[in-house]
């Protein structure tokens, strides 16, 4: 496993360095009232197009940054995401289905993406390798990586394939709806000669969803990118992000989903992927965890339950930390958000899970980043930053 260096970019340690914690401590400061010992639980951004005076390299747009940010990836642990990137278009108004909305608004997403802009949000440093189409809509993607201190060096372009669409609606009685354009999208072609192998050797952790296992060549170049992973000593976050509709079936989901699993040392599951993959159990029994789905050579496995909180499970201990009462908005993007607080913290920390208290201390800033999510529109937009995380703890703490 590669050794952390400084972390003056991470956003656990530096974040109550000059104040209120003693120094060399990271406890975070949280309403007791929100927290529940596992003694006694056992259980869209708009990004303007302008013109460009320069053509893009073939397929693939370097990253530039301002230092601020170069100097960030010389001294955080990089984390890299892989996959998947696209452009959501949701009706203007809340709670109507996708059929009975007048006008829609775009915004970015795809999870992976979302988890690195909300690392570098957070003042972690964070590269996306992926591919869109060589399209309005890619130009983009790529710009709002770079926008959010992204290494988008990883990014490719293809000539002959469009950017991911996804209409996503909430309708009034909270069943979400999909509609994907990607037959196929660019995404779904990256292939593993593709690779940026430089920015995988960089990584700490390296981290992905199931997206990209759909078809070839994302699929080989998915399993390319994690043997490579493994081979330079990064740690493999997993997240499948399980959304039905880009699948089959929701059998052909569950198997590609568990043709990769026993490759990752993290992995976060919500409680619905968790009946899912258990084939239809009781997603809140941690028999259920540990018996079907924590595998022998994991190190962490944590569920969220949405402003509820989060369940964790190590080999030595299990628990549950709880969220945080806050007015729900729109729940897109909470989860990655959550994941990537988390990730930022073990970047620097990576041996946190054999420590109780610290994974517990950790958690509860990753629900706080979930919970100011949750009080936004969209995914990419509603992430937050560290002091945005860091109000809603001090104000937990007051009341």
């Amino acid at each position: 496993m590669k050794k952390a260096g400084r972390t003056s970019g991470c956003c656990f340690p530096p974040m109550f360095g000059k104040s209120r914690i003693q120094p060399g401590g990271f406890r975070l400061i949280s309403n007791s009232s929100y927290e529940e010992s596992s003694s006694t639980r056992s259980g869209g951004q708009h990004a303007s197009l302008n013109k460009r005076k320069s053509s893009l390299s073939t397929h693939r747009r370097r990253y530039s940054s301002h230092k601020y940010n170069q100097q960030q990836y010389e001294t955080a642990p990089m984390i890299v995401c892989f996959g998947e990137m696209m452009i959501n278009l949701v009706p203007s108004e809340s709670g109507v289905s996708l059929a009975d909305a007048d006008e829609y608004k775009k915004s970015p997403a795809g999870s992976t993406a979302n988890v690195a802009v909300a690392i570098s949000r957070l003042g972690g440093s964070s590269a996306f390798i992926g591919k869109v189409g060589k399209d309005e809509f890619g130009y983009m993607l790529s710009d709002i990586l770079m926008q959010n201190g992204v290494d988008n060096s990883g990014l490719l372009f293809d000539e002959h394939a469009r950017t991911m669409l996804a209409f996503h609606a909430l309708k009034s009685d909270g069943e979400p709806q999909f509609l994907f354009y990607r037959h196929p999208s660019a995404d779904m072609l990256l292939r593993p000669e593709e690779l940026d192998v430089r920015l995988i050797r960089k990584a700490t952790i390296f981290h992905y969803s199931s997206f990209s296992l759909v078809m070839e060549p994302s699929k080989s170049a998915h399993l390319a990118a994690m043997n490579l992973a493994k081979m330079y000593g990064c740690v493999l976050s997993y997240a499948p992000n399980l959304t039905l509709p880009i699948w089959p079936s929701s059998k052909a989901a569950r198997q590609a989903t568990m043709t990769i699993w026993n490759f990752a040392d993290i992995i976060k599951l919500n409680s619905e992927e968790v009946g899912l993959l258990s084939e239809g159990d009781d997603p809140y029994d941690d028999q259920v965890i540990m018996n079907k789905l924590f595998h022998p050579h994991l190190k962490l496995m944590l569920v969220t339950e949405g402003p509820r909180g989060c369940r964790y499970y190590t080999q030595e201990f299990k628990g549950w930390v709880s969220g945080f009462e806050v007015e729900v908005v729109d729940r897109d993007g909470a989860g990655d958000a959550f994941l990537a607080a988390f990730l930022c913290i073990f970047s620097a920390h990576t041996y946190i899970y054999q420590n109780e208290t610290r994974l517990r201390e950790a958690l509860v800033f990753a629900n706080a980043t979930a919970a100011v999510t949750l009080t936004n529109k969209d995914a990419i937009p509603s992430l937050p930053t560290k002091d945005a995380v860091l109000r809603l703890l001090l104000s937990s703490h007051f009341n």
